[in-house]
């Protein structure tokens, strides 16, 4: 080998080595988390790095090298990636060490950018958290100078990091997260109608920093979900909040609006709010998916709205046994029932095979014409399910070909098994049940019955 060469490697190791820095902690509970695995944040996704085996005491630690740039990183723990992740600021020039505890979040030990953050937003918090508990106070004689001095100590707490911070990656969440504050002592109808006003006032959507980060996100959530008026209509009040929204980020590029919005309509699905997920649908994401080309998110708004609570359930074949003999029918032409139940269910699924029993045997306290299933097994062979259906003679059974991959099973966005539908007497849906016992519940509250045992 070259001397020269020799020398320069010689040379250059101790500034590789020198040069890496490391994210170490530990996760509590300790044994709760197997892996910790770490993610540059771009805008619209997210680029994998690397991993680290949390050990049974919940240490954890990731070696970072040269080719891990400054920026904004996530670290994920447990699945759903989506819920179980936080972000951490990586400046390139220093060492991170935290705790995670599962009830309370994340602390920082070590990192000038997280710790500085980490400390504005807890003093933050606790100003408002004080102007909160002075508003919250009935008393009539209640000290307005109190007030302008919690005031006064919010602007010279956010003036202050903001000057700490400045230079640092967190700065841009400092200065984005400056709150309204009044320079007159006012009511609180007077502060909160100032707090909705303001409440986007410094934040930049374009801010790629911002971007690379769930700043926007909670954001957004937080005052959609936190800005009610208290009038009791939540679904409007949500809507509302969301055209205020729309209208502070209409300058954010498409594919910001749209990852906003989709992680907004999503929050509303969860929620099982379904007229605000479709009004985020149909008002703003629908348009957004055309324009970008998003097929897959496109119909899977489509979907949404076609299963939502009060629209006809999609409608497909069943063969039934009338006057002796099979025919085929639809499920919108059968009129033999109060209520149906499209169940759902596989042979192969532990769940289905305690639930469908049991939901077998729950219609036999119905009178006749009262309640119908139809079950539908979702399967990847038709002979172990062929020989279950006989033990249910009172259901209307439907094989479902190619289980995930299966039509019916697509048009009514099943991923999971066993999952139920409750229609009423025209096949418009009435309710989506998360299990068995919801189901039941349905029934025995409505007014729609009564059941056999109920007569006798």
């Amino acid at each position: 080998m070259d001397l020269k060469y020799l020398l320069f490697l010689l040379f250059l190791t101790p500034v590789i080595l020198f040069g890496q820095h490391s994210i170490k902690g530990t996760f509590a509970p300790a044994g709760e988390f197997e892996i910790a695995l770490l993610y540059k944040v771009d805008p619209t996704h997210s680029n994998y790095v690397t991993n680290s085996p949390i050990a049974a005491d919940g240490s954890f630690e990731i070696k970072l090298d040269s080719t891990v740039t400054k920026g904004m990183y996530r670290i994920t723990y447990a699945v759903p990636q989506e819920e179980y992740n936080f972000d951490i600021i990586y400046n390139g020039e220093e060492d991170i060490e935290l705790k995670f505890n599962s009830e309370t979040g994340v602390e920082f030990i070590a990192s000038m950018e997280n710790k500085l953050l980490e400390s504005y937003t807890n003093s933050m918090l606790m100003i408002t958290n004080s102007i909160g508990n002075y508003f919250r106070d009935g008393s009539k004689t209640k000290d307005s100078l109190a007030l302008a001095s919690i005031f006064k100590t919010q602007k010279e707490t956010q003036n202050g990091y903001e000057e700490a911070s400045n230079g640092m990656i967190a700065s841009h969440f400092v200065k984005a997260n400056r709150p309204y504050i009044p320079e007159d002592i006012i009511d609180v109808n007077t502060y909160v109608e100032g707090l909705k006003a303001n409440y986007f006032n410094h934040v930049d959507f374009n801010n790629p920093i911002l971007q690379r980060s769930n700043f926007l996100t909670e954001r957004m959530l937080n005052y959609v979900f936190g800005m009610s008026s208290q009038n009791g209509n939540e679904a409007e009040d949500y809507k509302r909040n969301i055209d205020v929204f729309s209208t502070a980020m209409q300058n954010a590029p498409d594919e910001i609006k749209k990852s906003l919005f989709t992680d907004l309509w999503e929050q509303m699905v969860d929620l099982k709010l379904e007229s605000v997920a479709n009004f985020i649908a149909e008002k703003y994401l629908m348009d957004l998916s055309v324009k970008l080309n998003d097929q897959q998110l496109l119909q899977a708004l489509i979907l949404h709205q076609n299963i939502t609570i009060g629209n006809n359930a999609p409608d497909f074949s069943i063969e039934i046994t009338k006057d002796k003999e099979t025919v085929k029918t639809l499920l919108s032409k059968l009129d033999i029932a109060e209520h149906y139940v499209v169940a759902f269910w596989s042979s192969s699924c532990s769940h289905c095979l305690k639930e469908i029993p049991e939901l077998h045997e729950f219609t036999k306290t119905f009178e006749e014409g009262k309640l119908k299933v139809i079950a539908i097994g979702l399967e990847d062979e038709p002979y172990g399910w062929k020989t279950l259906t006989y033990d249910f003679p009172n259901f209307f059974h439907v094989y479902g070909e190619g289980k995930w991959d299966n039509e019916i099973g697509n048009s009514y966005g099943v991923t999971a098994t066993p999952t139920y539908f409750i229609l009423d007497k025209d096949k418009k849906i009435a309710l989506k049940p998360e299990d068995f016992e919801e189901l039941k519940q349905f029934f025995e509250t409505s007014d729609s019955q009564p059941s056999i045992e109920d007569k006798q």
